[in-house]
């Protein structure tokens, strides 16, 4: 599936670069006109990011409950600063359909795995965002992306695979927002040790031959934000291609 991605801050439309709040460019669009556009191409699942929870998650979800409640013709993923169960109950009631969780998994796994069992599996998404150093190795990063931890992709996944975990949002920091293509041998290399988790890829898209080199390494998912804002193909196209592949 192809998902349109929209990350604001105080409701209006951002992107970060590789995650930096002071590299960041706002667009001067609606945010729910943006969504309204989506779904007239046929869009059935948006990816919704409130950076100002991720930054600060002391923030109330004004925004994110706000733009939940306006529609019930499309299901929405929402992620950003979500740290307590009454943060992950709030959402579901709202209607919220999948709730993606980063630093609270890393932080506080016990609440995860608890979480997992409480609310069904197929409800959460796992973000692991990863810094590759110079060794190779896949480090997760916490706290919108400020802070790096020494714990490895690898074994954070295996942690919560004996809980149900079934689906994993991956994004390679150093691609987020950059145009620079998808990290391909990072999705695959997951799919192959992992061959029974749902992958959403995130960052660095930029054309429809991103999207064909993701689907045929049987990806199932492709979150896409920026290319979209600035129009390097719409989603309508990136949905014909995704079909045709």
């Amino acid at each position: 599936m192809i998902i349109p991605s929209l990350d604001f801050i105080s409701g209006k439309i951002v992107r970060l670069y590789q995650g930096n709040y002071n590299h960041k460019t706002y667009y001067e669009i609606d945010i729910f006109k943006q969504i309204d556009h989506y779904i007239k191409q046929g869009a059935k699942h948006i990816h919704l990011v409130d950076l100002d929870r991720c930054k600060n998650p002391s923030n109330n979800q004004k925004h994110i409950l706000k733009i939940i409640s306006h529609y019930n013709e499309i299901t929405f993923q929402v992620g950003g600063g979500i740290r307590s169960q009454k943060d992950v109950e709030d959402l579901f009631n709202v209607g919220v359909s999948k709730i993606v969780i980063g630093t609270s998994a890393i932080l506080y796994p016990d609440d995860f795995k608890l979480w997992l069992d409480k609310y069904g599996c197929n409800n959460f998404i796992l973000a692991l965002d990863i810094k590759i150093n110079r060794d190779n190795e896949k480090k997760i990063a916490i706290h919108g992306w400020k802070n790096i931890t020494n714990i490895n992709l690898e074994s954070a996944i295996n942690d919560f695979l004996p809980y149900g975990l079934k689906n994993i949002l991956c994004t390679d920091i150093s691609r987020d927002g950059t145009f620079l293509g998808p990290n391909i041998n990072l999705y695959k290399n997951l799919k192959k040790k992992f061959p029974n988790i749902i992958l959403q890829s995130s960052g660095g898209i930029s054309s429809l031959a991103d999207l064909y080199h993701l689907k045929k390494n049987n990806i199932e998912h492709v979150i896409i934000g920026r290319a979209f804002l600035e129009k390097k193909f719409t989603f309508l196209e990136a949905q014909k291609c995704w079909q045709k592949e």
